[in-house]
């Protein structure tokens, strides 16, 4: 490096140092002037002067302490009902009788007097076919009979006269009973021409039409009985432990959660599958409302545990945080923050083991920013959960 190079490289370096000089002294006299009182002495930064002005929240003019204004809020009252909790599963209803009735007979139909949705009984003529063919074929087994029996007859007076030998007359009592047979088999065909209702119920489908001609099982109609109407579900092996059949559920129809019905375990399985490890459960609907129609999609609850003196919460007033559940309970004019302990929960209800008690009320809205000993005002609100024990649940089995 020349002598030219160093004297460039030292001429920059101090014109750096003077221009960072020059802008701390800069600062230095703002900062002197921004803190100077109006008696000229200079106050340390972060203290404020005369010339500021400081509003102080937590003081007044006379130096008291300013109120804070209470928080809004809604509560709910705390009280002691049944609270159960279940095992829920989903199913279709079905009818717990229904067939496909299919033609035993060839055929052309000749009469349909069964629509669906129509009620028949056991042994009602659902359509019937031509018969003509039919009743033909049993005049003629019938002719044939007769004159079988005008010959079994003589060969018996014959034989008892030795005028016929006995291999002769069991040929002839032989064609008699074949006679007899095709006499039979005639009106079983014939018979099979009106189709029938297998018992009593209702025409759900029908597949055939008026004119159609058809062959021994052909499909014809679906007949259902909807009394009573079931419904097959699958639980895990653990969830059956200590169900017994004829124990009461709870039914709700997906399609309107207020249309709510009481069925009975009809039947638990023998068997676990092992393909699954389910136990199949049959279960009866008692007493369906009119609405509810076969293959309707429904809730089924099946009741595991009942606490009948439980101390109720809203779900709206619990607080939960990790591992801790909190309610704020309105005491007077300020909140008080409880730890709660929770048990069963059902609906809009959670039972409370510890921490609150009857007849005390939850805080169920505004308790966002509430802490201990916070002012409240209690303001009207829409009504919340329903915490008062439902007349329609399922009671143990």
């Amino acid at each position: 490096m020349n002598a030219s190079t160093r004297r460039k490289r030292v001429f920059a370096f101090f014109t750096v140092l003077l221009l960072l000089v020059a802008a701390a002294s800069a600062a230095g006299l703002y900062i002197n002037r921004r803190y100077r009182p109006a008696g000229g002495k200079a106050t340390p930064a972060g203290t404020p002067g005369q010339d500021d002005k400081v509003t102080r929240n937590d003081d007044n003019k006379d130096g008291a302490p300013e109120e804070k204004a209470p928080v809004p809020v809604s509560v709910a009252p705390i009280n002691r009902g049944a609270v159960s909790a279940y095992i829920t599963s989903t199913a279709n209803l079905v009818a717990d009788a229904e067939v496909r009735v299919l033609a035993e007979a060839e055929g052309r139909v000749a009469e349909l007097q069964v629509e669906e949705g129509d009620r028949v009984k056991k042994g009602q003529i659902l359509a019937q076919l031509v018969k003509n063919d039919a009743d033909i074929a049993v005049k003629k087994a019938q002719i044939k009979v007769e004159s079988m029996g005008f010959n079994f007859e003589r060969a018996r007076n014959g034989l008892a006269d030795n005028l016929i030998s006995r291999e002769a007359f069991d040929k002839i009592s032989l064609d008699n009973q074949i006679a007899q047979q095709e006499l039979a088999e005639a009106q079983w065909r014939l018979e099979k021409t009106t189709i029938r209702a297998p018992f009593n119920g209702a025409g759900t489908e029908r597949f055939v039409k008026l004119g159609q001609h058809l062959n021994p099982s052909d499909q014809l109609f679906i007949v259902s009985d909807f009394d009573p109407l079931i419904a097959k579900i699958f639980l895990p092996e653990k969830d059956v432990f200590g169900l017994k059949e004829g124990r009461e559920v709870r039914i709700t129809l997906k399609a309107s959660d207020t249309t709510r019905f009481r069925g009975r375990i009809r039947q638990i399985s023998p068997v676990v599958d092992t393909a699954t490890g389910t136990v199949k459960l049959t279960i009866e609907a008692t007493a369906p409302p009119p609405e509810v129609r076969p293959g309707a999609f429904v809730t089924i609850d099946i009741v595991r545990e009942t606490h009948p003196q439980a101390v109720l919460v809203p779900r709206e007033a619990v607080i939960r945080e990790l591992q801790d559940a909190y309610v704020f309970v309105a005491k007077g004019n300020v909140a008080e923050k409880r730890t709660v302990a929770l048990g069963l929960e059902e609906g809009g209800r959670i039972e409370a083991l510890s921490g609150v008690a009857a007849g005390e009320q939850a805080i169920v809205a505004g308790q966002g920013g509430l802490k201990q000993g916070t002012p409240i005002k209690v303001i009207p609100s829409p009504e919340a959960s329903d915490v008062r024990a439902a007349g329609d649940r399922p009671g143990r089995g």
